[in-house]
């Protein structure tokens, strides 16, 4: 059987013509020459950025950052968890304690939080526990603990809402059953509900990690020295204000860049179980 020719086969193919995507891309190429043109002609002594970017007093503030936001997001995680499952929890008690401490600790400002942390000395001069210890307020509440503190427990406000949200997306019959089985509760949330609900969990956790990397430049007003600490210390010796800024962008970009991509390698790994598991379904 012989197909009839194609009428439309001799017609001339013509390509669509992106007209908006061009002009789109002429214009942020001029916006990214114009602000490249800006920082290239202004007064800006680009040898003092490669100078000072690998100081040792940058490079221990860029330590510092890194261990204070891992330190701090472990808190936050684990404080997340348990106030998370509190606010489950068929308990008012602990189920209303842990809306209070979400509401508290998410209405305040985390600068506001780090200051109250960091004079604490001021309302309670001493910390201590009779006929166990006993330590002055002022030696404990360095400023590393305080950024500690402060950052660690406000993240764990936002971090119990995530975790809530991800207990919340797994199926309600796979609490029944574990039930059915006689699976205790905390055992069917570790074994069960949380790996499931780490599809749901884990681009958002990654999300306020970053946050946390730049929350961290919050804790120079109380004299912590991360990487905008050193910073400043170092303009304020030699007046090169916006060259050490610079040089403090440059490690937050290069920080958030390398946690960007291990954030997105790890919701890969999660996600492939996820796709997995569908097709054995």
């Amino acid at each position: 059987m012989t197909l009839p020719p194609n009428p439309y086969a001799d017609l001339p193919v013509i390509r669509r013509r992106y007209h908006g995507r061009y002009l789109s891309a002429a214009l942020i190429l001029l916006a990214l020459g114009g602000i490249a043109y800006g920082f290239a002609v202004g007064k800006i002594e680009w040898s003092y950025v490669g100078r000072f970017l690998t100081v040792p007093a940058i490079m221990s503030g860029l330590i510092n950052t890194v261990i204070m936001s891992i330190l701090a997001m472990l808190i936050g995680i684990a404080l997340g968890v348990v106030f998370a499952i509190m606010r489950l929890s068929s308990n008012p008690v602990l189920s209303w304690s842990a809306r209070g401490y979400v509401w508290f600790f998410r209405a305040v400002p985390v600068l506001l939080q780090l200051l109250i942390w960091f004079n604490l000395a001021l309302v309670f001069p001493r910390i201590a526990i009779p006929g166990v210890f006993s330590v002055s307020t002022v030696d404990l509440m360095t400023p590393f603990v305080a950024t500690l503190l402060g950052l660690g427990i406000q993240q764990g406000a936002y971090t119990s809402e995530v975790v809530r949200a991800g207990l919340l997306s797994v199926d309600r019959g796979q609490y029944e059953a574990a039930q059915s089985i006689g699976m205790p509760q905390l055992q069917c949330l570790r074994r069960i509900v949380i790996p499931q609900a780490m599809r749901v969990i884990v681009p958002p956790i990654g999300n306020e990690w970053i946050g946390m990397v730049k929350l961290t430049s919050l804790a120079s007003v109380i004299q912590y020295s991360e990487i905008l600490h050193s910073a400043q210390n170092i303009y304020y010796a030699n007046a090169r204000v916006i060259e050490l800024l610079i040089v403090a962008s440059i490690w937050y970009l290069l920080i958030v860049t390398i946690m960007s991509i291990l954030q997105g390698r790890i919701e890969k790994f999660y996600a492939k179980g996820v796709r997995h598991h569908g097709s054995k379904a």
